[in-house]
């Protein structure tokens, strides 16, 4: 990975280029951040992250944005919030988007239109879901959400599990990062598979609220609490499609 937010003079230290790309990296784990919340997880004064995150905006590394809210709002201002442009994810993901691009496009025109790019979709998904099924069918069923999380971040995604907030009842799960994002934005057929997968998994209706791939901080799926959760190999196919519906969209 090449080093984020350099300033173009060579008087810039080592260790403030250090410090810098930990701030980059700290958003791209964790999602749009705070400088309150950077400064506690960084162990910084919050005047150095805003020196940091100045520069980093500078750079068109990061952008500054209002905080989104899920649920209930509270009263006053969003508090504002940083959060990485297409340039710093670019500094994290050395990847192939336009060979990607290029390749479902031709698949899109002559092997079938979009239903042959949906049928890739959920090929590829299957393909590298071994390690997530394995993992969430070896979990308590009331751990499954957290154990998808760690499986999903050992490829890349940076994801986490959480409690909804009030008045939804069960949790969401954030991929603070998505390798595939540039494409997923022309295709979003590479999202509605991958939440036709996270039903099927789970084995319950779950519902995408947000993608990085169009324009969100976070990559966010509701998955409702549940009592008897069915074995995920027995879902049915009508309950991962109706999952999928809202894949992909931003519902701002």
């Amino acid at each position: 990975m090449k080093n984020v937010g350099e300033a173009p003079q060579e008087e810039l230290a080592t260790g403030e280029r250090s410090t810098r790309n930990r701030v980059a990296r700290s958003i791209l784990d964790h999602g749009p951040s705070t400088v309150a919340e950077l400064a506690g997880r960084l162990g910084l004064t919050q005047a150095a992250v805003r020196r940091h995150l100045d520069a980093l905006v500078a750079d068109d590394v990061v952008e500054a944005r209002e905080q989104r809210v899920y649920g209930t709002r509270t009263r006053g201002r969003p508090a504002k919030v940083f959060a990485l442009t297409d340039c710093g994810r670019d500094a994290f993901d050395q990847s192939y988007d336009k060979l990607a691009v290029d390749a479902l496009r031709w698949i899109g025109e002559r092997e079938g239109g979009e239903q042959a790019v949906a049928a890739f979709a959920r090929a590829r998904m299957a393909a590298q879901g071994g390690a997530y099924r394995k993992a969430v069918e070896s979990a308590p069923p009331e751990q499954r959400t957290e154990a998808l999380a760690k499986a999903l971040s050992a490829d890349g995604y940076a994801a986490t599990a959480r409690s909804a907030p009030p008045p939804q009842q069960g949790e969401q799960l954030c991929q603070h990062h998505c390798p595939v994002a540039h494409v997923a934005e022309q295709f979003p057929q590479l999202c509605e598979a991958e939440t036709e997968f996270f039903a099927e998994l789970l084995g319950t209706h779950v519902q995408r609220l947000a993608t990085i791939a169009h324009g969100d901080g976070v990559c966010t799926t509701f998955i409702p609490k549940t009592s008897h959760a069915p074995p995920a190999a027995h879902t049915s196919k009508n309950t991962a499609n109706a999952s999928a519906s809202t894949a992909g969209r931003n519902p701002a």
